[in-house]
C-alpha cells in the first residue's frame, strides 16, 4: 500500500513540474495573437488642432461638396472620349466580318458558281444552297439560304470561295424584330451585295495584302 502511495504521488510531482514549464510558453503565445486587439478602455490619443479645424471646414463650410461639383464641371468641359452614336461612327478594319453578301460582276452577272464549298466548310451548317446547269452547261444556284441565327462570323466562308462570291461586308447594323427577319435567302443576299458593293471591293483589295 505505501509503495502504490509512493508511486502516486511522484507522478503528481512529476505532471505538476511539466505543467509549470509548458505554461508561460502557452501565455506568451497567446499574448502574441491578442497583441493587436486593444485593451478595454483604451482611448485613443486626443487629435491635433489641425485634425480638428479641417474636419470642421468639412462640416460648416461642405468642403467635399465643392470639390465634388468642381470635378463634375471639370470633366463636362473636357473633350468627350467617346463619339456620338449613331450620329457619328467610329472607323472599322477593312477586315471586319458583318453581314453577309453576294456579289455580282460588274456586267451584273451572278459570282458564285454553286461548288458549295462555303456550305461544306460552315462550321454552324448555317449556308443551304441548291443548283442545276443552266443552257450553257454552267452551274447557277437556285436557292442559297444563311441562317443568321447560327452564323458565328468565322470568315471561312468568304475565305473558301474560288471566286469572292459570297463575303461578310462591313454593315453591323441589321437587327431585326423577328427570327424570320434572320433567315436571309438568295434575293436579300443579292440585295445586300448590290448595296455594299463599294465598300466590300474596296475592303478585298485591301484583304489581299494579307492572304
Amino acid at each position: 500500500m505505501n509503495v502504490m502511495m509512493l508511486r502516486r504521488s511522484a507522478a503528481a510531482v512529476a505532471a505538476k513540474q511539466s505543467l509549470s514549464r509548458t505554461a508561460p510558453a502557452a501565455v506568451a503565445g497567446s499574448a502574441r495573437g491578442f497583441a493587436n486587439i486593444p485593451a478595454p478602455g483604451k482611448v485613443d490619443p486626443k487629435p491635433t488642432w489641425g485634425e480638428v479645424i479641417e474636419k470642421m471646414s468639412d462640416t460648416f463650410f461642405l468642403s467635399d461638396v465643392f470639390r465634388a461639383t468642381w470635378l463634375a464641371w471639370e470633366v463636362h468641359v473636357e473633350r468627350k472620349v467617346t463619339i456620338n452614336y449613331p450620329y457619328e461612327k467610329g472607323m472599322l478594319s477593312p477586315r471586319f466580318r458583318g453581314e453577309h453578301a453576294l456579289r455580282r460582276y460588274p456586267s451584273g452577272e451572278e459570282r458564285c458558281i454553286a461548288c458549295k464549298l462555303c456550305e461544306a466548310i460552315c462550321p454552324a451548317q448555317a449556308i443551304t444552297i441548291e443548283a442545276e446547269p443552266r443552257a450553257d452547261g454552267a452551274r447557277r444556284t437556285t436557292r442559297y439560304d444563311i441562317d443568321m441565327t447560327k452564323c458565328i462570323y468565322c470568315g471561312f466562308c468568304q475565305e473558301a470561295c474560288p471566286v469572292d462570291a459570297i463575303v461578310e461586308g462591313p454593315n453591323f447594323e441589321f437587327a431585326t424584330e423577328t427570327h424570320e427577319e434572320l433567315l436571309y435567302d438568295k434575293a436579300k443576299l443579292l440585295a445586300n451585295g448590290d448595296k455594299w458593293e463599294f465598300e466590300i471591293a474596296k475592303n478585298l483589295s485591301v484583304e489581299q495584302l494579307y492572304r
